[in-house]
């Protein structure tokens, strides 16, 4: 992680209030928290485990016209 080019919001004593983060690097931390939150459940981390195992599924072409969209 390169820390130069995130970005620190100052209140007027100089004390960090905010931080700005790229893009690319906040969908990262989002998905690593998400990815935390599911593998708490046991249930959950054995899907998501199956999951990964998984080499076959359905196109998705088929997967929208089953939705309708």
């Amino acid at each position: 992680m390169q820390q130069s080019n995130i970005n620190y919001v100052l209140d007027a004593k100089g004390k960090a209030k905010s931080v700005i983060v790229p893009i690319k690097l906040w969908l990262e931390i989002e998905s690593a928290q998400e990815t935390a939150y599911l593998l708490k459940s046991k249930t959950m981390k054995k899907r998501l485990l199956d999951a990964k195992k998984r080499t076959i599924g359905i196109p998705f072409e088929v997967v929208r016209e089953k939705l309708g969209i």
